[in-house]
C-alpha cells in the first residue's frame, strides 16, 4: 500500500514539474523546411525562356543562402527567459557540386517575433555550433535580445555569414 501511494505522490509530482516547465515555454517548432533562395521570377521572360530577375526568398528581413539547402527534421524550443533548445537533422546541400554535404558550415538560430518591418532578430551565439558531417546540430543556447511575448513565431536556422539555410514550423496548441 506504501508503494502504491508512493508512487502516486512521484507521478503526481513529476506531472506537475512538466507542466510548470511548459509554463514558461514561449515557443515550439516541431518540423521544418530547407531555403529555396528564389522566391519566383520577376519581370518579363526572355526569347529563351529565361528571367532577367528573380525575386529572392527573403524572410522577415533575412536574406537566403545563394543555395538550396534541406532538413530532415527540426524540433526547438523556446521559453520565456530566453534559453532555447534546438535539435536538426539532416541539413544539407540541396543541389550544386556539394549536394548532400555540409560545406563544413556552422549554424545558430535566430527567433523573429514581430512581423515587418518591427523584425527583431533574436539570436543565438552567431559563432554558430558545427553541422556534423551527416547534417545533425544541437544548439542549447539564450536568445539575445531576450523575447517578451511572440505571437508570430519565425524561426531561422543560418550560417555564421547571416543567411538562412532552414525555418523551422511553429507548432500551435494541441497540434500533433
Amino acid at each position: 500500500m506504501l508503494k502504491k501511494a508512493m508512487l502516486i505522490v512521484l507521478t503526481f509530482g513529476i506531472g506537475r514539474q512538466v507542466s510548470a516547465q511548459d509554463g514558461d515555454l514561449l515557443a515550439r517548432f516541431k518540423g521544418g523546411i530547407g531555403v529555396i533562395p528564389v522566391s519566383g521570377p520577376s519581370g518579363a521572360a526572355n526569347v529563351d525562356g529565361t528571367f532577367p530577375n528573380v525575386t529572392r526568398n527573403i524572410v522577415r528581413g533575412v536574406v537566403p543562402s545563394g543555395q538550396i539547402w534541406r532538413i530532415a527534421d527540426l524540433r526547438a524550443d523556446v521559453f520565456t527567459d530566453g534559453r532555447i533548445k534546438v535539435r536538426g537533422r539532416g541539413l544539407l546541400l540541396g543541389g550544386g557540386n556539394s549536394i548532400g554535404q555540409t560545406a563544413n558550415l556552422s549554424v545558430f538560430a535566430t527567433l523573429i517575433c514581430e512581423p515587418p518591418p518591427q523584425s527583431i532578430e533574436r539570436n543565438t551565439n552567431t559563432s554558430g555550433v558545427p553541422l556534423d558531417p551527416n547534417g545533425d546540430f544541437r544548439i542549447d543556447d539564450v536568445l539575445n535580445p531576450l523575447p517578451v511575448s511572440c505571437a508570430s513565431p519565425v524561426l531561422l536556422i543560418r550560417a555564421t555569414n547571416g543567411t538562412w539555410l532552414a525555418a523551422g514550423f511553429p507548432k500551435f496548441g494541441d497540434d500533433n
